[in-house]
């Protein structure tokens, strides 16, 4: 298995997937690494050498901000939102989704399993 910004890629599957692999990277910016470092997307990652791995190494760590820069980032994003109280940073504090979506029938992932509410039984005379 080849590393690459500490993380193992794997060994059977082509350059372009594999990179995919790493936080922070997609199939289109894993397209523009392999392109800048003059390697075929059709290679698998067990047919790079040495030199290859490791200009896909130095594009990567020059270029990109990946795994745990990349990580540290986005949840410092999150914090500064809920530090300034807006409508984004509230529904991140209270766990509801962000971006507009409805809650009354779907939401579950953000919202987590239902809490059932009973229903107050009558007092009997």
């Amino acid at each position: 298995m080849a590393r690459i910004a500490g993380v193992d890629i794997p060994d059977k599957k082509r350059g372009e997937v594999a990179l995919t692999y790493i936080y922070g990277i997609g199939r289109s910016t894993a397209r523009a690494i392999l392109s800048k470092a003059n390697i075929s997307l059709e290679k698998k990652v067990s047919q790079l050498n040495d030199e290859e791995l490791n200009a896909v190494r130095n594009i990567i760590s020059t270029e990109y901000k990946v795994e745990g820069q990349l990580r540290s980032e986005v949840q410092l994003s999150i914090k500064r939102l809920m530090d300034i109280g807006c409508y984004r940073g509230i529904r991140h504090r209270k766990g509801l989704p962000v971006r507009g979506q409805k809650t009354k029938n779907n939401s579950r992932t953000r919202k987590g399993k239902r809490k059932t509410v009973a229903n107050k039984k009558k007092a009997t005379k």
